[in-house]
């Protein structure tokens, strides 16, 4: 991402223009510190830099060796679960994937602006647009498809090609696969934006004649006044690429003829599920429909019913012994033990797991990473 010249070039201007000496700035994501670092560098007079992997330990390192660290304070966590000693007055974020609708993207924005930005401070970015259009991806779809339909076994792999095609993938178009103009699917303004989940129609009457093969969703980012980048179709490409959720089938399509397309993306814990309807009318019967598909991540997940089943409402649960030991591993970490202890505790009461101590240990250094303060 760093070596993203439009990216990283377009965060660069925005923090120039928008950062003013003295200022207050917070980093949500700073991975390896180079925009932590730079706002130091343009006068800040304290960055709180956030990031939750062990990359930040780099960005430790990169501040030191920028004359930086006195300046930084490093979070090792993820934004919602910190506390800042004042507010910033510039919060600069970009946790985009192919999409800003990624992860937790949204409500980490909006919770961070509702805690750490000062009155009348600055998120960067500002306002993400996200385009949708049909697309014709021969190449990519026969990437999809070819494993399960041209094996070298000679099987019908049919049930794993459907699962393929209810995925969501990436690709890189250019402006010539498109058969129809782009449709704005939705606006995400991050100063007041709230709520994670997006659903839309969108109408479309193809452009020429061609062959649809699903369709492309990319966005607008609009960082700070008059700074902006784009991973459309036919701009400079950037880390992202274009997102592309196929569909089962390809369709021959005349101009004129008309797509609708029901799209909805809700975020469930910590990742997007996403939803495609499409309904193709007939050529010069726009209200009869030709070809209907009805598409979702959950038709493309690969579901073990003894997993379903263990999940249902009216599934009783009883812990196993893998859940009795990490039980047990936690209620020992209640403040008083060291970890050597506990790991010696833990090969007594489970010899069938541990024949040693020192194997305790390294299972128990796990479960300290994870849950420990």
């Amino acid at each position: 991402m760093l070596a993203d010249r439009v990216r990283t070039g377009a965060y660069e201007r925005a923090l120039r223009q928008t950062l003013k000496p003295g200022m207050v700035v917070m980093e949500i994501g700073t991975g390896p510190g180079a925009v932590a670092v730079l706002a130091c560098k343009l006068g800040a007079s304290r960055v709180y830099a956030v990031e939750s992997s062990p990359v930040i330990q780099v960005a430790r390192e990169i501040a030191a060796a920028n004359h930086c660290a006195d300046k930084i304070t490093f979070f090792e966590d993820l934004s919602e679960k910190i506390r800042i000693p004042s507010k910033a007055d510039v919060i600069i974020a970009d946790l985009h994937g192919a999409l800003p609708l990624f992860e937790r993207h949204v409500p980490t924005i909006a919770d961070a602006r509702k805690r750490f930005l000062a009155p009348g401070g600055t998120l960067i970015g500002l306002e993400d647009r996200i385009w949708v259009a049909i697309v014709e991806a021969l190449e990519q779809y026969a990437k999809i498809v070819e494993p399960w339909e041209r094996n070298m076994f000679g099987l019908d792999m049919g049930p794993a090609r459907r699962m393929s095609l209810n995925g969501i993938h990436n690709m890189r178009p250019v402006p010539e696969q498109l058969l129809t103009n782009p449709r704005l699917w939705a606006t995400l303004d991050y100063a007041t934006l709230e709520n994670p989940d997006v659903q839309g129609e969108l109408n479309w009457t193809v452009s020429r004649d061609g062959t649809g093969h699903g369709i492309a969703l990319w966005f607008d980012a609009d960082l700070a006044e008059g700074v902006s980048f784009s991973t459309a179709p036919g701009s400079t490409p950037t880390v992202f690429g274009t997102m592309f959720l196929p569909w089962l089938d390809p369709v021959p399509l005349e101009a004129g003829q008309t797509v609708r397309v029901d799209l909805q993306a809700k975020l469930l814990e910590r990742d997007y599920f996403w939803r495609w309807t499409t309904r193709i009318g007939l050529p010069g019967r726009p209200a009869e429909v030709a070809t209907q598909f009805d598409q979702s991540e959950l038709q493309g997940a690969m579901l073990s019913p003894e997993k379903l089943r263990k999940s249902n409402s009216n599934f009783i649960p009883q812990l196993s012994e893998e859940g009795l030991l990490r039980r047990r591993t936690l209620d020992l970490m209640d403040g008083r033990a060291s970890l050597e202890e506990i790991a010696r505790r833990l090969t007594i009461e489970f010899p069938g797991r541990f024949a040693r101590w020192q194997q305790a240990l390294t299972y128990a250094g796990a479960i300290s990473t994870e849950n420990s303060r």
